[in-house]
């Protein structure tokens, strides 16, 4: 396989550096040799190594990661662990790919999307999880297979996300409305005429799920068609957009396109003030929903699944699926203690991430504790029913996996029709086109 240009840049930093200082020693913290082997019970006949692992991941170490490796010591002496975090962009991940490189300190690492993991596996930073055999990925976390490059797992995905509507409680039940547990977007737009008022708006989202519908239908009927051709003309793409446009054109059922990316409309705040009665966003918003120090609020939120365009719940996949997928390195000197570390971390270990909004996926992970963790002392702000709906069930999802040349192109597509510089036959037949221009430059 072709190699990214990325990962030639950092096998030259990786040949510089060894030509200038040698290749790493592999000993670890302690100044001793890695032990290969996973570690065993303490004996009065054998005196053993302390190991030293360092895990890398993108969330700050004060939001779970510190208190997973917390536990984790406190009850394994002889493998201890330590968290490295690099920030989850182009610069952190190449910080970590050059760590990789260099074989610098890095037993796991945590690969958040698939095109990052990919290029890792074509470097040979991975470890090809099919060589334990004492854990099925597939039997413990559903949904994993997403995560299946080439038919091998080279990472294990440890959480679970999950994107649905937040709604201030009070509000509906002023306006007579039921929770839904199921519905369309216009639905949701029948809801947002009902909640909106002068000083509120009734549905407000972030620009970075907006246009899940869209991904929701390609990933239902394809990106391209049978002949390779772009389908992102699809025709719910377009009933979308007018849904949206219909919505924004009173200012109050949801903010006008341009209003709210001139303004940098802080979401979140927005609906936690009682200033919108829905937010479309996901288990994130929990950091800052059980933060009631800087978000006070009075009202009761209850929730709802993403609505989907058409009646028919068979054409509707939701957006989620797992992430966090968490590799070991494949030149670790202690690849045995890092699976170790990563089965315990996938099947509870994990817990300490979320209250931050890490869900774990495996099944082995109780349900009721991970509520528990999650709402802590503000368990009665919360309606714990619609909450769990939207959290425990089997509904079909998806992770967003397009480029991001083309995410780039259909957003300026879409963001000329809702400031009205295009219609809707304009936006649909310009998409497809510069879809099928990028199909023609990166086809091999």
């Amino acid at each position: 396989m072709k190699k990214n240009h990325t990962i030639s840049m950092i096998a030259a930093i990786a040949a510089c550096m060894v030509a200038a200082t040698g290749c790493s020693t592999g000993m670890d913290n302690s100044g001793g040799a890695s032990n290969t082997a996973a570690p065993a019970a303490n004996t009065a006949t054998a005196k053993k190594e302390k190991i030293t692992l360092t895990m890398w991941g993108g969330v700050p170490a004060e939001s779970g990661p510190q208190g997973v490796v917390d536990a984790w010591n406190a009850k394994n002496s002889d493998v201890q662990v330590k968290y490295e975090r690099y920030v989850n962009d182009d610069a952190g991940n190449m910080k970590l790919d050059t760590a990789l490189a260099t074989e610098q300190d890095v037993d796991l690492f945590v690969n958040y999307s698939q095109t990052q993991l990919q290029r890792r596996i074509d470097a040979g930073f991975t470890q090809d999880l099919g060589t334990y055999t004492d854990y099925n990925i597939e039997e413990k976390i559903q949904g994993s297979s997403e995560w299946k490059i080439n038919g091998k797992y080279y990472a294990m995905p440890t959480s679970k996300s999950h994107y649905f509507v937040w709604f201030n409680k009070d509000l509906l039940d002023q306006a007579g409305l039921k929770v839904p547990t199921e519905w369309t977007w216009a639905e949701m737009s029948a809801y947002a005429d009902k909640l909106k008022s002068d000083k509120r708006y009734g549905l407000v989202q972030h620009t970075e799920p907006l246009p899940d519908p869209l991904d929701s239908v390609s990933v239902k009927y394809g990106y391209t068609k049978p002949d390779g051709s772009s389908n992102m003309d699809h025709a719910l793409y377009g009933k979308w957009l007018e849904t949206m446009k219909a919505m924004m054109a009173d200012g109050r059922a949801t903010p006008p396109y341009a209003e709210q990316i001139t303004s940098k409309m802080p979401v979140d705040t927005v609906f936690l003030k009682g200033e919108a009665a829905m937010l479309n966003a996901g288990t994130w918003i929990f950091r800052s929903s059980n933060n009631m120090k800087d978000n006070p609020r009075t009202f009761k939120v209850a929730f709802a699944p993403v609505p989907r365009l058409t009646d028919n719940a068979a054409e509707f996949i939701s957006r989620g699926g797992t992430g966090d997928s968490i590799s070991i390195n494949a030149k670790s000197k202690n690849k045995e203690a890092a699976w170790t570390f990563l089965k315990w971390y996938a099947d509870g270990g994990m817990l300490p991430m979320v209250p931050g909004g890490r869900f774990p996926a495996s099944k082995s992970v109780n349900q009721d504790e991970v509520m528990k963790l999650l709402l802590g002392d503000n368990a009665a702000t919360y309606d714990q029913e619609s909450l769990k709906r939207v959290l425990f069930n089997d509904v079909p999802k998806y992770a967003r996996s397009l480029p991001k040349q083309v995410l780039d192109l259909r957003q300026e597509e879409y963001e000329k029709f809702f400031t009205g510089k295009q219609d809707v036959k304009g936006t649909l037949d310009s998409i497809a086109r510069r879809h099928n221009d990028y199909i023609k430059q990166t086809k091999k």
